[in-house]
């Protein structure tokens, strides 16, 4: 069966339970956050590429309007709900300025792999420190699903929305792993080749080999 959502395009990928935090200025998302906020009713972020909406997005709930500015705009802070498939897109909402469509609510599961997620964490604090990086990363492979941290292992804007649209945690779970080991060796390539730059032009103490 499905509803209807009113529809936010964005270049970016919502994944349930994150937290995202936007700044409002279009009058027709303006009035979409102020019609979700006096009717407790949520949106769809469908993540826009190579100049069309894809047919996957994620459900959002408004939690609260952080800033309101003179001129109208907003700060909103936001929750990520469900993924939905798109069954029919509205340009032209009637009475609206902003954009609609029908759409299926799809299921995913949350059962993982223990083992699965304790490399996946390995992998995610191995990829960080050869490449700097400095982000909170979950603690126990427990206390995760692969939603939770999409963002944190190197995909790209494509990758993560294929990645929404895997239903089953377990199969999520082999993708990103077999994603981290494919990108961890290109990262510590790129990581020497850095290193080997900064040393151009430098004296180098090398010792040559004994026995040539």
């Amino acid at each position: 069966m499905s509803i209807f959502l009113p529809i936010f395009p964005l270049k970016l990928v919502v994944f349930p339970h994150e937290k995202l935090n936007l700044h409002i200025f279009e009058p027709r998302y303006r009035q979409l956050i102020n019609e979700c906020e006096k009717e407790g009713i949520p949106f769809g972020i469908v993540p826009y590429l190579d100049g069309k909406v894809s047919d996957v997005g994620t459900e959002v709930e408004l939690i609260e309007v952080a800033n309101r500015y003179d001129d109208g705009k907003m700060d909103i802070k936001t929750i990520g709900k469900r993924i939905f498939k798109i069954d029919q897109i509205y340009k032209e909402v009637e009475g609206k300025l902003y954009s609609g469509a029908d759409v299926e609510i799809m299921s995913f599961t949350s059962d993982s792999d223990l083992f699965l997620n304790v490399e996946i964490l390995k992998n995610v604090s191995l990829l960080h420190k050869v490449l700097d990086i400095r982000v909170e990363a979950p603690k126990s492979p427990s206390d995760f699903i692969t939603f939770d941290i999409a963002h944190l292992v190197g995909f790209n804007l494509i990758q993560e929305l294929e990645f929404l649209s895997i239903q089953e945690e377990t199969d999520r779970q082999k993708i990103m792993l077999a994603h981290l080991l494919k990108l961890i060796p290109m990262a510590e390539e790129m990581s020497e080749l850095q290193k080997r730059a900064k040393l151009n032009g430098h004296f180098k103490n090398e010792i040559p080999p004994l026995d040539f």
